[in-house]
């Protein structure tokens, strides 16, 4: 049972985690996309919960994150940001409001953050969207990048394996962590890729980096919510930890109810009015 206190820290901001990095405190992060969640995950102790567009998947039931929106990523990161007290929210950009125009990728983030009170955003990709990450970052925007496996290029890499195995895309991705911490990024994510390799982008850059399918030798792990906890029964790659089993749990609860609604055991003499 967790012991954690939530008036005992002090809120989270990009500049605490990398103290915590510099200290060797590792980074506790986890997805949330509604209120009630978000209020629990903040409660039990998380330092960073990303509105991911892993939404489109969880929350929407498309088969990829390319088709949400902007405007349901506001959404979503309006109910998250009413329900936390301590955590840092962070809010992916989502497919097509940041790639190839800068001045696009701005008018995304600032939307985001006005209208959703986040306090950054992430974005998916190296070289090949520098001059995004640029533009954000001089309008005061937090930038969280995210390097190995990006979901949002599915259709480009055709498969959700492991990235970077060979030297030549291994090359590229340091090249590109390096990229991104010269420019000001608070956090780097790095999604399904070798633990050596992220170990060393996280001995070589100064920022924290967190991984997903990325050993542990790095400064941070985040996982979806709905994930970790069962939820999402059918869905059990190697990296994930299976910390409850609700799904389960929630199935045979809902059987219940439905048994006793049935047989007029609910509600009973002392539950009604």
């Amino acid at each position: 049972m967790s012991t954690y206190n939530e008036n005992a820290k002090p809120k989270v901001t990009t500049s605490r985690l990398l103290e915590m990095k510099r200290r060797g405190e590792k980074i506790a992060c986890l997805t949330a996309y509604d209120y009630t969640m978000a209020t629990l995950v903040d409660g039990a102790g998380i330092d960073l919960i990303l509105v991911g567009d892993s939404a489109s998947n969880v929350m929407l039931g498309n088969a990829t994150t390319l088709p949400i929106t902007l405007d349901e990523m506001i959404m979503f990161a309006r109910g998250v940001v009413r329900g936390v007290k301590r955590a840092l929210v962070v809010v992916d950009l989502p497919f097509g409001t940041y790639q190839g125009n800068s001045k696009l990728a701005l008018a995304s983030a600032i939307r985001v953050m006005k209208e959703s009170g986040a306090e950054g955003v992430k974005i998916e990709g190296g070289a090949e969207i520098r001059e995004s990450i640029e533009r954000i970052l001089a309008a005061g925007i937090p930038v969280c990048g995210h390097l190995g496996l990006t979901p949002q290029s599915i259709n480009k890499f055709g498969t959700y394996g492991v990235r970077a195995k060979e030297e030549a895309e291994a090359e590229r991705l340091i090249n590109d962590a390096r990229m991104l911490d010269e420019l000001g990024v608070f956090a780097i994510v790095l999604e399904k890729i070798p633990s050596a390799l992220a170990a060393r982008v996280a001995r070589e850059v100064s920022v924290p980096v967190i991984g997903i399918g990325a050993g542990h030798d790095v400064d941070g792990q985040i996982l979806v919510t709905q994930d970790m906890l069962g939820m999402n029964r059918g869905f059990k790659p190697k990296f994930l930890r299976h910390y409850a089993e609700l799904g389960e749990l929630i199935t045979d609860s809902l059987g219940r109810y439905v048994d006793d609604v049935k047989s007029v055991d609910f509600p009973s003499d002392t539950e009604c009015y």
